[in-house]
């Protein structure tokens, strides 16, 4: 199972439930790695997106405690159980882990890949994604050259988790 996140230096990922930063080349990836894919997410990040609507030309499912909520066009579920269940169904590597920071805690878990854009700027923020740089598990196994957008630089990392053996 993948997990794809924006951080900034700091690990942040959203500040009032809102991304850090909408950076065009990044949000391209996004759609690129998980159209036709299935999308993890919590309700607030869902809300988060335009109109608060699922995904398009994704499997969206919503973890969410909330028993009560439903959300058209999207599978909701109200615990990890349930949604490890739930995904039985799809191909362990086309399932991304899309936020927000609780789902992240949750998930991270039962990852094996991570997909980070790093930007090279501590905002001011509320929420946090773990980080991966401090986790014996986790390995940087690929990095992009150096890009920028207006005056941001940024890099595209990506982790996997270390095979312990038995």
């Amino acid at each position: 199972m993948n997990v794809i996140a924006a951080v900034d230096r700091n690990w942040a990922i959203g500040n009032k439930n809102a991304l850090l930063v909408k950076i065009p080349r990044d949000q391209k990836l996004f759609m690129e790695m998980t159209t036709g894919k299935v999308v993890v997410m919590g309700r607030n990040t869902l809300e988060s997106l335009p109109q608060k609507q699922p995904l398009k030309n994704r499997t969206n499912i919503i973890l969410s405690s909330d028993k009560n909520y439903a959300v058209k066009g999207a599978t909701v579920v109200h615990s990890v159980e349930e949604l490890l269940g739930e995904l039985k169904k799809y191909k362990s590597d086309g399932i991304f882990v899309a936020g927000g920071e609780t789902v992240y805690r949750q998930l991270l878990p039962y990852c094996d890949t991570a997909h980070i854009t790093k930007i090279d700027y501590a905002y001011e923020a509320d929420t946090y994604f773990p980080n991966l740089d401090e986790m014996p598990e986790w390995e940087l196994v690929a990095d992009s050259e150096e890009q920028t957008y207006f005056d941001l630089e940024y890099y595209f990392l990506q982790y996997q988790k270390r095979v312990t053996k038995p």
